[in-house]
């Protein structure tokens, strides 16, 4: 099962919004080699809400090509319409991803039972299913009960928890024995202490190896270890947010020469003050 880090890859763009498959590529090779245990594309991370759905399965065909079963490729295949999802999952097993990351259905919110009926049907399509679970961006919240329930059915096997809550990984952990990823960086470690496994991390995109070691030592139970990583990332992974996900990390990648600082509106590129905040951190790490 899912272990360690696995990146929430950035889309790069073209100057004219096209996907820039060559940034892309780019990226992907950095990431192998900076030691990355998995790949999620088309996430919140890499802009899923602004692609058209015939971009999404360039981006996960190319992703599976280039990675060429090195590591894991875990799908961004979420919807707020179960049909779509459907669909989007149908087509990332088709082309041989190893598993789909589905964001809980936001806008409608569904209620427990409706949140069921969804992962059910979906993981009814035979990929490996990790749940996630972000109600900040999506408005509801999928409670420790609920995902039990879901992790009944055999296709759906993890979970990416994004609440802010190490109780909630607590109380999960508690009802069944679902994989657990956690969906915020400045919580991983703590994430891992009590049984979770990994990260789907966004500070990976820029610092691969760092993240990657940080979740290593703490499986293997050297906390003393990754604890110091843990605090040695702690300003870059503040800074990372300090603006919307993924202005920061993608002014970063820029500067670093991996890709153009291009974004899809409504997404707009970081502010001076915003920069004024994320430069200091990645400086001290040596980024560029």
């Amino acid at each position: 099962m899912y272990t360690g880090s696995f990146v929430a890859l950035v889309t790069p763009f073209q100057g004219n919004g096209d996907v820039d498959f060559d940034a892309y590529g780019r990226l992907i090779d950095f990431q192998i080699a900076g030691g990355t245990n998995g790949l999620v594309p088309c996430g919140c991370t890499g802009e899923a809400a602004t692609l058209s759905h015939d971009e999404q399965k360039s981006i996960i065909k190319f992703s599976v090509e280039r990675i060429a079963g090195r590591i894991p490729v875990i799908a961004g295949t979420g919807s707020n319409n179960t049909r779509e999802a459907v669909g989007l999952t149908r087509y990332a097993k088709e082309v041989g991803a190893d598993g789909a990351l589905l964001i809980t259905p936001y806008y409608n919110k569904p209620t427990p039972e409706g949140q069921i009926a969804h992962y059910r049907t979906i993981a009814d399509e035979g990929l490996p299913v990790m749940l996630y679970n972000v109600p900040g961006r999506t408005g509801t919240k999928m409670s420790p009960e609920t995902i039990a329930k879901m992790n009944e059915h055999p296709n759906i096997v993890s979970v990416k928890e994004a609440c802010g809550s190490v109780d909630q990984v607590t109380q999960i952990l508690h009802r069944c024995d679902i994989n657990v990823m956690s969906g915020d960086d400045g919580l991983t470690l703590p994430m891992i202490s009590v049984g979770g496994k990994g990260v789907v991390s966004v500070a990976a995109n820029v610092v691969p190896g760092d993240v990657s070691e940080l979740c290593r030592l703490a499986n293997a139970g050297d906390f003393a270890g990754a604890r110091k990583l843990h605090y040695k990332l702690v300003d870059l992974v503040e800074a990372l947010f300090v603006e919307s996900n993924p202005l920061p990390v993608k002014a970063i990648l820029a500067k670093m020469g991996l890709i153009e600082n291009n974004l899809r509106l409504p997404m707009t590129q970081i502010t001076d003050a915003g920069w004024a905040k994320v430069e200091p951190a990645a400086k001290a790490l040596g980024l560029f």
